[in-house]
């Protein structure tokens, strides 16, 4: 990320003051950009840089090859980061914007923020199921983020979503595949979904196991652990999901004084990967 913005200096080397200003200016769009992610990247919650990061998400001038808008990909995203009550209603609207990007960076963050008002919004966008969940012709993406929208709807325990969710199981994209598992775990606790996500860490294609390790370690799948440990895959993103199951561990014996056997495991799984 430093290399990525290495025009620019350090990102340490920024103030609130000076990044809010870089912002809120018209001239130079990569300073903008870069702005909006240096305030989220640093979670800078003051309201003069939650109003700057509003004010980027209406932006209309920095516009891609692609016709997408990064500017507001980037105010999305940082607002999410830092969580402020203020941004659920604009990030809502963004939910109807053209650009598929910003709506997914908008789903995202209402899933951070968690705030049950979203709630109805994502799930309009579910509307006409798997059959409509097609690839926009010449784009490398669905006519909508389906894994982004899915991935809200489980982690804000929308049980209402069930139905909706549960056909996305069998959409020909694995990834929206594992997004729907992994909501349908959240919302029900039922082991069947958390092994479809098992299963898929031994798939040949790394960058789907290394989804599935995401998803796992999001929904805290004990059951996993062994085949996380066992995963083709970077010792690092195995780190990272095994962490996820320990905290979920570790909040069902937050009343006891004493690990469990289950907590040990999976640290002597993570000690074996370092």
């Amino acid at each position: 990320m430093q290399q990525e913005y290495a025009e620019f200096g350090e990102p340490e080397s920024l103030t609130e003051e000076v990044a809010i200003a870089r912002l809120l200016q018209k001239k130079d769009l990569g300073q903008r950009y870069y702005a909006a992610w240096w305030l989220g990247r640093f979670r800078v919650t003051t309201a003069a840089a939650i109003d700057a990061l509003l004010l980027a998400l209406e932006d209309s001038e920095d516009r891609a090859p692609d016709g997408g808008y990064p500017l507001r990909r980037n105010a999305a995203r940082a607002l999410g980061k830092l969580g402020d009550k203020r941004a659920i209603a604009p990030l809502i609207r963004c939910l109807d914007f053209p650009d598929v990007y910003v709506r997914e960076a908008a789903a995202q963050s209402l899933e951070t923020i968690g705030d049950d008002s979203c709630i109805a919004p994502l799930l309009k966008l579910l509307a006409g199921g798997v059959a409509a969940a097609k690839q926009v012709p010449g784009k490398p993406h669905l006519v909508q983020p389906y894994e982004a929208i899915i991935e809200a709807l489980g982690t804000l325990g929308a049980k209402e979503a069930k139905d909706e969710i549960e056909p996305f199981l069998e959409h020909p994209f694995p990834k929206v595949q594992y997004a729907a598992a992994r909501a349908m775990y959240q919302l029900t606790g039922n082991a069947i979904y958390g092994d479809i996500l098992v299963k898929a860490l031994a798939g040949d294609n790394l960058q789907l196991r290394r989804s599935a390790l995401i998803d796992l370690g999001a929904i805290g799948y004990y059951p996993a652990g062994e085949a996380i440990f066992n995963t083709l895959a970077e010792n690092s993103m195995k780190l990272i999901a095994l962490r996820g199951l320990l905290e979920y561990q570790l909040k069902k014996e937050s009343q006891t004084s004493t690990l469990s056997r289950e907590s040990i495991k999976l640290m002597q799984l993570m000690d074996g990967l370092l």
